[in-house]
């Protein structure tokens, strides 16, 4: 038993009481359940041959069920622990669990929690044990900010709204010089500026010019495709400092190489941004007044705005996603369609509003983190106040 683990499960207990459920039920096979080997430090190195099971209850000790020939997989948690030989004996050990309603990683919303496979699930009825899902406790003890989170996270963005300065520094630049650029050049720019603030990322940063700029998770290799007078150019970057317990930041900013993109383009680009701003407004007169809304409601919200422009066919994805130690982190997601999120914002919650419009020449996203502090939205990064909202399209 270690000092870490006593806090680990500490907080853990805190999420169930006010979550409402009676535990949380953590197992492992194969570590097909990566969350549960992340939440409770369970390394990759060992040979998890045999389900394990460890039951942390609102309060009081926790108690770990092991197979015989894998006692040490639970070894440095608090609690007790038994062990198992064959199906009658693990029934068994199960049924001082049963009669409960413990969260469990599966969910019929949210893949990104659902581990526990059918079978699993199916013995664990048959044991008695109600399953509901965690997708709450997940939230609570793994996607809310703290104070440090929430500073470690502004840092974040901070770099990331000079990189998109350096960046269009180079562009006009180079439109204004005549000189020929391509994809790849502007990639490289924010990978370099990367390393010089010390900060790292899960995958390389989109720039998408073009046509390209209408596909979301547009990729490429090498130079990529160059940018050419009337191009669009949509850059997403993410990315956060070196240690592991810092906070990401993720935003997306669109540009133009040329002088004037055009009455339908600005039409478009400023009916987008009204949409996110809408959005951020829902946000913030429901928190005011009280109201607990869910990423699912503020999603749909987006969309009833959009729609209203006339865009609903140009949607293709979610509003945004929740973002913490990870880039698309552990809570609440803002979406109501693809994966549809019924948690609710919480004090500490943060997450992207990235509203998008993608046309067969072109697409637009804008995308600003907004994280929940003293009960009221806040959105991330300097310069609100000059146009950090991205009310403008970037131009040359």
């Amino acid at each position: 038993m270690t000092n870490h683990s006593n806090e680990t499960i500490a907080n853990i207990q805190r999420a169930i009481r006010e979550e409402g459920l009676d535990g949380w039920l953590f197992c492992n096979f194969r570590h097909r359940d990566k969350l549960a080997d992340e939440l409770l430090g369970r390394s990759l190195s060992l040979t998890n041959s045999r389900f394990w099971f460890y039951a942390v209850p609102a309060s009081g000790e926790p108690r770990g069920l092991v197979h015989a020939i894998e006692t040490d997989h639970l070894e440095g948690l608090p609690g007790n622990r038994a062990s198992y030989v064959s199906r009658e004996d693990l029934l068994r050990q199960l049924a001082p669990w049963a009669g409960k309603r413990w969260g469990a990683h599966v969910s019929e919303h949210l893949s990104a929690v659902s581990y526990l496979d059918g079978g699993t699930c199916a013995v664990l009825a048959r044991a008695g044990l109600e399953l509901v899902s965690a997708e709450g406790l997940v939230q609570r003890f793994k996607g809310l900010l703290d104070k440090e989170g929430i500073a470690s996270h502004e840092r974040a963005a901070a770099g990331l709204y000079g990189i998109v300065e350096t960046v269009w520094d180079f562009v006009r630049a180079s439109y204004r010089n005549s000189k020929s650029i391509y994809e790849g050049d502007l990639r490289q720019i924010m990978e370099d500026e990367f390393a010089r603030l010390g900060l790292v990322r899960d995958h390389p940063p989109l720039a998408a010019a073009g046509i390209h700029s209408s596909n979301p998770h547009y990729d490429f290799s090498g130079q990529g495709s160059p940018i050419r007078e009337g191009d669009f150019i949509q850059l997403d970057l993410w990315a956060k400092e070196r240690d592991l317990s810092s906070i990401y930041a993720d935003i997306s900013w669109v540009g133009f190489f040329g002088r004037e993109p055009g009455t339908e383009a600005e039409k478009v680009f400023a009916d987008l941004a009204e949409a996110r701003e809408g959005c951020f407004n829902f946000i913030e007169s429901a928190l005011s007044a009280g109201q607990r809304i869910s990423g699912a409601e503020v999603d749909a919200r987006c969309r009833s705005l959009l729609a209203a422009g006339g865009y609903q066919g140009a949607i293709k994805h979610r509003t945004g996603h929740g973002i913490d130690t990870e880039c698309h982190g552990s809570g609440v997601n803002i979406d109501s369609v693809e994966f549809a999120d019924p948690r609710p914002l919480l004090e500490g919650s943060c997450f992207s509003l990235e509203p998008g419009i993608y046309l067969s020449r072109w697409g637009f996203r804008t995308e600003v983190d907004v994280y929940i502090s003293g009960g009221t939205p806040r959105i991330s990064g300097p310069g609100a106040e000059r146009g950090g909202r991205q009310f403008a399209l970037l131009r040359c």
